[in-house]
């Protein structure tokens, strides 16, 4: 790219934000040029606004440090600076949804980490490698809201990211039933155990609304367009539970598949070490080189030692076998705030620039 693409991150003072900076330094395509938050934070420096709150595990960025942090109120101030901005507001789904309309109908891209507009039938919430095409619908919503070149994108929760992938790996083989278990760690709610210390071996059997989000939104990413609108898919059928546990960074799954036809274990772990989409086709910079690993030990895949797999943007799956009541059952880990979060919507907005969505203004 002969010219970097001009971000600005929205919600940048906390956890996900904190994972956008962090990823934003030295990345080849996308320089920081805003950071906003609320405006109890803005007219300080990054590194003012956010104190003693700096969760990630490698120190705060240089570059973002004496950066005067901008109030998200003011659109047309952010958006003067930037050709995009990424989206990880932690405020009620009405304000996020208000505030990213905003930012689209003052003609800049929002690339949303965000829940509020996964349902928005002419918003695209995408996993690169599985439903790219659904894109697509951004002109729709453009004629919607107005718009030349602003649009909302949005990428999925980051429960689904440890199952999903692999279900769609094993597409051919049709599964139609779905039993999930998903063992949460406590960054997913913005978290570490500094600020949670109850959650020390502890664990909470409920994370509110997570259950219905980890049912529906695979169908949501399996459905097709139709009239200007996502519809989504009938089946597979999905039934979760959803569990927070005493871990740091890293969902785990625990699944289990019934499928119409009939695969071999050959040819579902095939399956899925062959699988990859466009940020592969493309080689796009945060792409996993490859997308789902299947590990053959019978105590892997493990947190301490596989979260970070392909630089935490890849999925690592173990433990396949048959069941006595469903057909297949396996272990599937994803990085929960890196493939999960917020790399997961880099790597949406790396998609959307390659397909021309976001160009410079």
């Amino acid at each position: 790219m002969e010219k970097k693409l001009r971000v600005g991150i929205l919600g940048a003072t906390g956890m996900v934000g904190q994972r956008f900076v962090t990823l934003m330094e030295n990345h080849p395509w996308f320089d920081v040029t805003a950071v906003a938050a609320s405006p109890r934070s803005a007219g300080q420096t990054y590194e003012e606004a956010v104190g003693g709150r700096w969760k990630m595990e490698t120190p705060m960025p240089e570059y973002v440090k004496n950066m005067v942090v901008m109030n998200i109120t003011e659109v047309e101030k952010v958006c003067e600076l930037c050709d995009f901005v990424f989206c990880a507001l932690n405020m009620s789904k009405d304000e996020i949804k208000e505030i990213e309309y905003q930012y689209a109908k003052a003609e800049t891209p929002v690339v949303s980490n965000n829940s509020a507009h996964r349902w928005t039938p002419d918003v695209p919430m995408v996993v690169p490698e599985i439903n790219d095409d659904h894109f697509e619908v951004i002109e729709s919503q453009k004629k919607r809201l107005g718009t030349t070149r602003g649009f909302i994108a949005v990428k999925p929760n980051c429960s689904i990211q440890s199952y999903a992938p692999v279900l769609t790996a094993w597409k051919e083989f049709e599964p139609y039933e779905v039993i999930a278990t998903t063992y949460q760690a406590i960054s997913g709610a913005g978290k570490n155990f500094q600020d949670w210390p109850e959650m020390v071996g502890n664990i909470i059997p409920f994370i509110g609304g997570e259950e219905e989000k980890s049912e529906q939104e695979p169908l949501r990413i399996w459905g097709h367009i139709e009239n200007g609108e996502i519809v989504k898919a009938a089946e597979p059928k999905i039934s979760t539970q959803c569990i927070r546990v005493p871990v740091l960074n890293g969902h785990t799954a625990a699944v289990f598949v019934k499928f119409r036809k009939a695969p071999t274990f050959e040819q579902l772990v095939a399956a899925l070490e062959n699988f990859k989409g466009f940020p592969q086709e493309h080689n796009l910079p945060s792409a996993p080189k490859q997308f789902i690993r299947y590990m053959t030990e019978d105590n892997r895949p493990q947190v301490q030692l596989d979260v970070d797999y392909e630089r935490g943007m890849g999925v690592s799956v173990g433990r396949l076998r048959q069941d006595s009541i469903y057909d297949w059952k396996f272990i599937g880990l994803s990085h929960n705030t890196l493939r999960g979060a917020a790399g997961g919507a880099v790597l949406c907005a790396e998609t959307l620039v390659e397909k021309g969505y976001i160009q410079a203004k």
